[in-house]
């Protein structure tokens, strides 16, 4: 019973978010004496303290502020792509049999290819920066668009579908007035995870090519100078937090657009 009840659910989460915090604490307190111990090289492996120094550091730093919104740029431009391109590509593979017997094969030959595999191809075709980046962002973030868009039609109930039809709606009309409907959480969660997928690919394209802007150059850069593992530390704790904020964003979403989808799954959004 207390699964339905709203401030049941706001508790859970509130929970949920301690012990979130209290993970991220426990992390923080054992770097810190890590570093401080002795136990490795303070050079090598700093005190936590003194990379989140540098990390709030940095946020004032305009070199730094470009480098991260080179790499928000690449990854809001690949996601919305990735979207664009998935969600109907989806639809069209989920919701026409024929169509999807005929790409299965090629996706499944695709999909396994690791997108860091095609950096030295897609470099030497788009040339250096948010060109190669985007397209690389876009390759990896697809997948998890496109097939939770073909899960989620194939939860579709079959009951609805065949309703409308029997009042004559054709196969457009059904798509758009049940089954995109009733997918649509299943869409938004490949979205999230596509956005995450999204962020790693951006801060691992650019640390690989090892020129042009974004978190990822600021991280391969940091390698060679006087506090590099203070500064390459505190860099991904940048995209760390950045990938934080991204998806708290994006469940919150969620959570408002699709609330009855929760009910219906008893409030465990």
């Amino acid at each position: 019973m207390t699964e339905h009840n709203p401030r049941a659910r706001r508790l859970s989460r509130s929970g949920r978010w301690l012990r979130g915090a209290a993970g991220l604490a426990i992390l923080i307190a054992a770097t810190e004496i890590l570093g401080r111990s002795g136990i490795v090289d303070r050079s090598s492996f700093p005190p936590a303290s003194d990379i989140l120094a540098r990390a709030v550091g940095l946020a004032g730093d305009p070199d730094f502020q470009t480098n991260l919104l080179s790499t928000i740029k690449a990854w809001a431009l690949g996601l919305a792509i990735a979207v664009v391109g998935g969600v109907p590509l989806g639809l069209l593979i989920g919701g026409v049999p024929a169509v999807g017997t005929a790409l299965r094969p090629i996706l499944e030959f695709l999909r396994p290819i690791p997108s860091v595999a095609l950096i030295p191809l897609v470099g030497l075709i788009l040339g250096a920066g948010i060109r190669t980046e985007s397209t690389l962002i876009v390759y990896a973030a697809l997948w998890p668009v496109l097939y939770n868009t073909i899960y989620g039609l194939q939860d579709v109930d079959p009951v609805a579908k065949e309703t409308l039809r029997t009042f004559g709606f054709g196969r457009l009309a059904v798509m758009w007035r049940v089954s995109l409907p009733a997918a649509a959480p299943f869409i938004a969660t490949g979205i999230r995870l596509a956005a995450a997928v999204a962020l790693i690919l951006a801060v691992s394209t650019e640390i690989l090519s090892g020129f042009g802007e974004g978190i990822g150059i600021f991280i391969a850069q940091a390698q060679s100078g006087i506090d590099s593992a203070k500064d390459v530390l505190a860099g991904t704790v940048w995209a760390g937090a950045l990938g934080l904020i991204i998806n708290a964003v994006l469940v919150k979403a969620e959570r408002r657009l699709f609330r009855w989808h929760a009910a219906q799954s008893g409030g465990r959004s």
